[in-house]
């Protein structure tokens, strides 16, 4: 049904489509909107994190759908923000969080950061450069100046976890049937497997949570030896306690936690712990480097 919807757009308002770039017509309309309502000066000058969670609630009761990044044929530049899974919920409240910063919330710009964020390099130049691998999505945008990794700094601990779900699992991808694409993943978890990664163990949470922020942005860890991340969100600070804000695929929509995060991640066994990140104030040097309308 998802393939169906987007290739239909395509014909149907080639218009929305830049550049290798896919985004409906509603899609569309809710960047414009949300852009419009967040551009005065009172919430441009609201603390990052503060701005983030402001923009997330936006999307509370957005239905929750999978693999909407999945079109066939090459790789192109997916905006849906009618539907969400935990990834592009995340990227989508950042790239317009980054923009609004910036003063410039329309579409281009929305577009061009997500773009920025998405692929390595900031730069979609086919299947393999998307950063699949949230731990790869964190370094990357880390190096990038988005962002920092907190995880190490906050008291973390060395994960023994070594990525490479998606070259072991080829069926469960249409895009790996491709060879040049397997080869593309297999190499970049050459790359994952190198790195040292730190995590907080879900136990320990209680010993940061003062130290969260509105906005953070989380990673779920897991106990799937070949799986570095099976969920994100964003911090929210209700009272003491800090929250989930996320696209739960168990609810089938965005929401916030209805108990604190610790104890949200105590109840699976699967889940191990968080990665901690969190946006950077954004530069204005950030746009300019493609043009798609």
């Amino acid at each position: 049904m998802i393939r169906l919807r987007f290739f239909l757009l395509l014909f149907c308002f080639p218009f929305l489509s830049y550049s290798q770039t896919v985004c409906d017509l509603e899609s569309k309309k809710r960047i414009e909107g949300i852009g419009a309502k967040f551009q005065g000066s009172d919430y441009k000058s609201l603390p990052t994190g503060d701005l983030i969670t402001a923009i997330g609630n936006q999307f509370l009761g957005t239905p929750y759908v999978g693999k909407t990044l999945e079109l066939p044929g090459e790789e192109q530049l997916v905006i849906n923000l009618m539907e969400v899974d935990c990834t592009t919920f995340v990227e989508a409240v950042l790239a317009l969080t980054i923009t609004i910063k910036q003063g410039a919330a329309d579409f281009q710009k929305v577009a061009e950061t997500l773009e920025h964020m998405r692929y390595l390099n900031g730069s979609n130049t086919g299947y393999g450069s998307r950063l699949h691998y949230f731990s790869d999505w964190i370094f990357e945008n880390e190096k990038a100046g988005r962002l920092i990794h907190l995880s190490k700094s906050l008291g973390g601990i060395k994960s023994t976890n070594t990525p490479s779900f998606m070259s072991a699992n080829p069926n469960s991808y249409s895009q790996l049937a491709n060879p040049k694409n397997l080869v593309s993943i297999q190499e970049r978890e050459v790359i994952l497997a190198s790195r040292e990664m730190y995590f907080i163990p879900k136990e320990k949470i209680h010993l940061i949570e003062d130290q969260l922020q509105n906005g953070d942005i989380l990673a779920i860890t897991t106990t799937i030896k070949n799986l570095d991340v099976v969920h994100a969100g964003f911090a929210v600070k209700q009272g003491e306690r800090i929250y989930l804000m996320h696209a739960s695929s168990v609810s089938k929509k965005v929401m916030i936690s209805s108990i604190p995060l610790q104890e949200y991640l105590m109840q699976n066994h699967s889940q191990t712990g968080i990665l901690v990140s969190r946006l950077l104030p954004p530069s204005p040097k950030e746009f300019g480097k493609i043009g798609i309308l």
